[in-house]
């Protein structure tokens, strides 16, 4: 894991910052040479306080160096070592983090404060150590109730997720903060499901931990699940990336009938690039307004017609589809049911059958009928 300061380091083998060319403390002849025009023998016997300086380089140039007195060599290497300290202390504290080593962050965080105590990156820095602390090894304190979850949530969102970026490169900050939410989804196991939070609770933790058997097994405990939007887009979530696309589509069609907004939003982050391409597709060619039977006091969003319109561009998928549970028979339900239905009349030949659901499907649909009619 790389900190922003270890570019910058102090180099505890040449005696100066990671990649400086000044060769002070450093076995290599050539560069001591090269930076104080001076041999590296002369240098070690005390003779070249007087010594002639060499020429830089074996160049047109012809100027050379003046004579470089061993006092200032050695108040230069003070300098760089005073200069790089704060660099030494920070790092001291990233590695600690790194390692979520709760007291040694604590520790290296202390020295910090008290050598510089008005440093710039002090306050992240803490606000890191203090999250480990929490939810170090061993037996985490687990969170009693929603509120202090909440609270908890809140301050990894807009505190400790900035700081994270703070100190680590974008790609390291991604894989210390999925530790900070597995730490919180631990403390919040305990806690039941809360229509009224539904972001308090621990299968949403796992989720934003990335820890996908963790989801599906929190989710698996909220009572009737299957009958709640936000559970069942975790579970539908969590199993695209355990079992695949083919296997969550029973999952995706009851998720477009109960919230196509979040069936939206969970298209946007599928791990299998299929989904979203059908769904532009879907929303490329679909009208669901033209001229279709009004349900209830309201207009239907497109996407609960998404699974039925799926089948008119991947009749493959039939079987698997099929085996969504029954919802709130909704129109968009019944019209991907009807295609099931027309599905397997096809396969049997049945044509006066055929004939009768398809006037029922434009009846219920027109554009989803007029989907199915192109491939036919």
């Amino acid at each position: 894991m790389c900190s922003r300061w270890s570019r910058r380091s102090w180099s505890t083998t040449t005696g100066c910052w990671d990649g400086c060319a000044l060769g002070v403390v450093t076995s290599d002849k050539a560069t001591l040479r090269h930076s104080t025009g001076h041999s590296a023998d002369a240098l070690a016997s005390g003779k070249s306080r007087n010594a002639l300086p060499r020429r830089c380089d074996a160049s047109a140039t012809q100027w050379r160096l003046k004579t470089l007195d061993l006092d200032l060599l050695d108040q230069m290497q003070l300098d760089i070592f005073e200069d790089s300290r704060d660099v030494m202390l920070r790092n001291d504290v990233a590695h600690a983090l790194e390692q979520r080593d709760a007291l040694g962050a604590r520790s290296a965080c202390e020295r910090l404060a008290r050598e510089y105590p008005a440093d710039d990156a002090l306050p992240a820095l803490a606000a890191l150590a203090e999250s480990i602390e929490a939810g170090g090894p061993g037996q985490p304190r687990p969170i009693g109730d929603h509120e202090a979850l909440r609270a908890a949530r809140q301050l990894m969102e807009l505190t400790i997720c900035p700081a994270a970026q703070r100190v680590f490169d974008q790609r390291d900050a991604t894989r210390w903060l999925r530790a900070g939410w597995h730490d919180l989804a631990r403390r919040a196991g305990a806690l039941p499901f809360d229509a009224n939070c539904p972001q308090d609770h621990a299968a949403a933790l796992w989720l934003r931990a990335g820890a996908w058997e963790e989801v599906a097994q929190a989710v698996a405990s909220i009572e009737s699940w299957r009958r709640i939007p936000t559970p069942l887009a975790w579970m539908a979530e969590a199993r695209l990336h355990l079992l695949g696309l083919r296997a969550t589509w029973p999952l995706l069609a009851e998720l477009g009938w109960l919230s196509p907004t979040l069936l939206e939003s969970l298209a946007q982050r599928s791990p299998d690039p299929l989904l979203p391409q059908l769904m532009r597709s879907f929303e490329a060619s679909f009208n669901a307004n033209l001229d279709a039977i009004p349900e209830g006091n309201g207009e239907i969003a497109d996407l609960s017609w998404f699974a039925a319109w799926v089948l008119t561009d991947r009749p493959a998928l039939r079987d698997q589809l099929a085996l969504a549970q029954a919802s709130m028979d909704s129109a968009p339900e019944r019209a991907m049911r009807l295609m099931i239905e027309l599905l397997g009349l096809e396969r049997q030949g049945r044509h006066a059958d055929i004939v009768a659901r398809r006037k029922v499907l434009r009846d219920l649909q027109p554009s989803l009928y007029a989907a199915y009619l192109k491939t036919r």
